[in-house]
């Protein structure tokens, strides 16, 4: 059993920046890949990055948001990142971590992972 909580979400301006948080506990962090999904008003939730347990493999990333948003972790502190730079009004959205303690590849449906967060609220205005 995994529990994730995220934070870091608020109101920021056009080109702005902001860091999502996501909090783990429950069971090891350190063996699970970890995802970030989003889902803005009147939308389905998509997929926006996602990263292996193991180091050396390279983050997966929707080709809108490559270049811009960048997903890390910190096994030691149980915690995933997402990192986002030049934001857009479009970028507004709920976003939510989830957690994958069963597969190694790295997945970009929903049904690819196990446990999820609440969510956090991003608005971007213009």
């Amino acid at each position: 059993q995994v529990q994730l909580v995220e934070s870091g979400g608020g109101l920021v301006q056009a080109g702005g920046s902001l860091r999502l948080s996501c909090a783990a506990s429950g069971r090891p962090f350190s063996r699970s890949n970890m995802a970030w999904f989003r889902q803005a008003p009147g939308k389905e939730r998509e997929f926006v990055a996602a990263i292996t347990w193991w180091s050396g493999a390279s983050p997966r990333y929707a080709d809108s948001m490559k270049g811009r948003f960048t997903i890390s972790r910190d096994n030691a502190k149980s915690t995933a990142y997402l990192q986002m730079n030049n934001l857009k009004p479009e970028d507004t959205a709920v976003y939510h971590c989830a957690a994958d303690s069963r597969n190694l590849r790295l997945g970009v449906l929903i049904s690819d992972y196990e446990y999820w967060g609440q969510g956090t609220q991003v608005t971007v205005s213009s």
